[in-house]
């Protein structure tokens, strides 16, 4: 892949993650107060906290990653300041931001660069952008699944959802 192919696909992949990013904060912030400990269906899904930390923080990780030319360990548990949703919500919009920042500031030589992922494969940078998009919009998913049960409301995400109509007639 040539630098300046790489380059545009970053162009691309960064306005696209720029508006998914939008999405992925309303279903974060639609988790309710004191709900941080739910847990769907059995013991192998994650609580409520703990799913919603693994969007935020793996996608800023991906994101950091990618930006930076090599992917580190990521951060398996949550950090001490990282008591409810509310907290993770004022993390990724902090942290989100900035790792975006550093997206759009890449060049092509960097969009082109291979990354070694743990040792489990090796793209150029940009194909890890997809990845991390992906992988966010899958978490998200999950998440937005758990909303109902938690008697919240699940905010529109590609369009109205039964409690968001968007102004919509039924």
């Amino acid at each position: 892949m040539t630098p300046e192919m790489a380059l545009g696909a970053v162009k691309f992949l960064a306005s696209s993650i720029d508006q998914e990013s939008k999405t992925t904060r309303k279903v974060l912030a639609a988790v309710p107060a004191g709900q941080e400990g739910f847990h769907p269906y059995d013991g192998k899904s994650m609580s409520a906290l703990d799913l919603s930390w693994h969007l935020a923080s793996s996608e800023v990780w991906f994101l950091n990653c990618i930006a930076d030319g090599a992917f580190g360990q990521p951060e398996p548990t949550l950090k001490d300041n990282i008591k409810t949703v509310a907290d993770v919500v004022a993390y990724y919009d902090k942290e989100h931001t900035a790792a975006m920042a550093k997206i759009h500031a890449m060049d092509g030589d960097a969009a082109a660069k291979i990354l070694d992922f743990m040792g489990m494969m090796q793209m150029p940078a940009v194909v890890f952008l997809q990845l991390a998009a992906n992988h966010a919009i899958h978490h998200r998913g999950q998440l937005s699944v758990y909303l109902r049960p938690m008697g919240a409301k699940v905010p529109s995400i590609y369009g109205p959802s039964g409690d968001d109509d968007l102004g919509m007639k039924k």
